[in-house]
């Protein structure tokens, strides 16, 4: 039977590409000359601290387009709580890794009531999606990628 796999995965790697591009664009530009702004890489959290709130929203610009130059899709981007410490302020941006189980249950009822003729089991951190015809799963994916959940989903494991 044909089945493929709905995942939520980001490249670590073009993560880190981005995160050196946003350091070298903040480097170079006149705004943020003579002010203390920072982008570190730690595992897949990225930390930013500057002067203001206002800055970080603009670190957070640039790291943003360098992601989307990179092919990442800027909703993986969770920006937590901004932490003042003396002069600085400072943020953590998390990268969403896997489905999570609130938007797979969505999911889930999304395609139940689309009716289409498809199973569809959460395996942990994924989708399994099976069907007998074809054009059933791509009708699936369709209706997947039309789904405005918050998270960036891909679709792979593709079986006919």
């Amino acid at each position: 039977m044909p089945c493929f796999d709905i995942i939520s995965e980001v490249d670590t790697v073009e993560i880190k590409n981005a995160v050196e591009n946003s350091i070298r664009e903040i480097s170079t530009r006149f705004d943020f000359s003579g002010v203390e702004a920072n982008v570190e890489l730690n595992k897949e959290i990225v930390k930013i601290t500057s002067e203001s709130e206002f800055q970080l929203d603009q670190i957070v610009a640039i790291l943003r387009g360098n992601l989307a130059k990179r092919g990442v899709d800027a909703n993986a981007l969770e920006r937590k709580s901004i932490n003042f410490s003396g002069k600085t302020a400072s943020q953590n941006i998390e990268f969403k890794q896997g489905v999570e189980t609130t938007n797979a249950k969505k999911l889930v009822k999304a395609i139940k009531d689309a009716k289409l003729k498809v199973q569809v089991a959460i395996q942990g951190e994924k989708l399994r999606v099976t069907a007998k015809k074809r054009d059933d799963l791509q009708a699936t994916m369709a209706l997947v990628r039309a789904q405005d959940l918050g998270q960036p989903f891909q679709f792979d494991n593709f079986r006919d």
